[in-house]
């Protein structure tokens, strides 16, 4: 499947150097607007539509929660979200051309209708990574985007939180068992966003999920992105109306091995949009023409 050049969306804009510096000194960064108001009605709706889904079949956690993963694969309506232009600038700014999305997610966190028995949930990203990979910091990998389709403008809705700075941090203080009380590691703050807001995060800070003890149901679409030759945890079928980008993106225009390793930069629909519009910047490594 190819796309006119005329037809191609924009790639976004660079990262700045002031977020740059607050994302390399913090591990984060708050994205505010990012969708519009009928951007997240939509959003908000093919989500629940989901969840509805999945209540019916009796398949939701015994909370009523849902955290379903290939966000994209399950549900179709969310592939714009892949690269959406006001933010999608952030991932290849850090990452470069070669990139692919390898793990995604949507959730649904209903309120809790009682306290939640104590489980100690920090941790970063990236699963074995974080044992296998001997460097102090390890890499960072990938990063990630969560895309806010909920109010949680406010602390205690199932808020994303966080350590500033732990990313560059391989061990916290724990617990010897998950199951045993323990409090939040030093520092660590609940992010606060509206509708519509993004966060952009390294894989490696250390972050948990609050309890949702209010009023409001918690909804976010989470998307990881890391390099082509990491290999997907997820496998997205092809359907009508995925861009270059976007087949790229879910692993649709692999080829072989030495294609997602970025051999042949020319055949990389990300790679190409970028050159178009003068976004190559060799200051930075991954962007280098």
């Amino acid at each position: 499947m190819t796309t006119p050049v005329s037809a191609r969306p924009h790639p976004g804009t660079a990262m700045t150097d002031e977020q740059r510096a607050d994302f390399e000194r913090d591990g984060f960064i708050v994205v505010p607007g990012v969708l519009s108001e009928d951007e997240v009605a939509h959003y908000a709706a093919a989500v629940d539509r989901v969840y509805e889904e999945h209540a019916a079949a009796g398949k939701l956690a015994a909370d009523r929660s849902l955290h379903k993963l290939n966000a994209v694969g399950s549900c179709n309506d969310l592939a714009p979200l892949l690269d959406h232009p006001k933010v999608f600038g952030l991932v290849w700014s850090m990452l470069g051309w070669n990139v692919h999305v390898y793990h995604s997610h949507l959730d649904v966190h209903p309120p809790l209708a009682e306290k939640k028995p104590f489980r100690f949930e920090w941790h970063q990203d990236g699963g074995r990574q974080n044992r296998e990979i001997e460097s102090d910091p390890r890499p960072r990998m990938s990063v990630k985007i969560a895309y806010w389709l909920s109010d949680v403008s406010q602390t205690g809705r199932g808020n994303f939180q966080v350590v500033p700075g732990s990313h560059v941090t391989n061990w916290i203080d724990g617990p010897p068992r998950r199951d045993m009380e323990w409090p939040n590691p030093e520092g660590a703050i609940e992010v606060t966003a509206n509708p519509g807001d993004a966060v952009f995060f390294d894989r490696r800070i250390w972050h948990a999920r609050s309890n949702n003890y209010s009023q409001v149901t918690r909804k976010g679409v989470f998307f990881g992105y890391t390099f082509r030759w990491v290999h997907t945890r997820e496998t997205t079928e092809d359907f009508p109306g995925l861009t270059p980008v976007q087949r790229q993106l879910v692993g649709l225009e692999d080829g072989d091995g030495d294609h997602a390793w970025g051999h042949y930069p020319e055949q990389v629909p990300l790679y190409g949009l970028l050159k178009e519009h003068d976004l190559l910047d060799p200051k930075h490594p991954p962007l280098k023409p």
